[in-house]
């Protein structure tokens, strides 16, 4: 038995163990916690692909158990933390019955990402870069702004409840549109062809510095920028 083909897939297994922890937690009320597993399972995620093509361990089943392992951690996961988080302020909006259906919309994050994801697997445009947003950019846009507003839900709930619901509307399109975005495997550590990759890693950096845990929505938004420009100058 070869031992090391199955590391990528025991990677990805802890990706996908890390979705189940960061909803089990968002159940729970614990949105920082279940922020940090679904920021562990996007770790996960960069190591399988590198661990796979480090050891030149590919193979169908682990393609296909990277999607599942993704639609749990950054589709089902986020969902689950706008879930409670619209849960607990849509009391505050109104006691009429049909507010409390709102927080159900969470679920088109992971619908759209599952839906992204099985695009992904049989878009064979998409081996160096990518079309439309990584759905494990779309979750960390999600735990981070989420986590980032949680004393702003309470004291402007209606204004917070219609910016989130856009904000789903709009990222769920970008997990689908036919945007190209470019890919953060750097092939050489020459600036040329890896401009933007570097801009974006600096910008994280000094987001992060500037505004903690919400610089990471920043740098995603700036992600999204960036290849769009990237592709007009292309």
């Amino acid at each position: 038995m070869n031992v090391i083909k199955h590391v990528p897939n025991a990677i990805t297994c802890l990706n996908l163990c890390s979705g189940c922890i960061a909803c089990t937690l968002a159940f729970e009320g614990q949105l920082l916690w279940a922020s940090l597993f679904v920021l562990f399972g996007a770790i996960f995620d960069f190591f399988d692909g590198f661990a796979a093509r480090l050891l030149h361990a590919y193979s169908p089943i682990g393609k296909e158990l990277d999607s599942l392992a993704d639609v749990v951690s950054f589709g089902v996961a986020p969902g689950m933390i706008l879930f409670y988080m619209l849960s607990s302020v849509v009391p505050l909006l109104s006691a009429a019955a049909w507010v409390t259906y709102i927080p159900y919309l969470a679920f088109i994050i992971p619908s759209f990402s599952a839906l992204r994801l099985a695009k992904f697997n049989v878009d064979e445009r998409q081996t160096t870069s990518f079309i439309g947003l990584p759905t494990p950019a779309n979750a960390l846009f999600w735990i981070s702004i989420i986590y980032s507003t949680q004393q702003l839900a309470a004291q402007h709930v209606i204004l917070y409840i219609a910016v989130a619901l856009l904000l789903v509307g709009l990222t769920s399109y970008l997990l689908i549109a036919e945007i190209p975005m470019f890919s953060l495997k750097i092939k050489s550590i020459g600036w040329k062809g890896n401009e933007y990759r570097y801009i974006l890693i600096a910008s994280t950096v000094l987001f992060v510095t500037l505004w903690g845990f919400l610089g990471v929505s920043a740098t995603i938004l700036l992600y999204i920028i960036l290849s769009i420009i990237s592709r007009t100058k292309s």
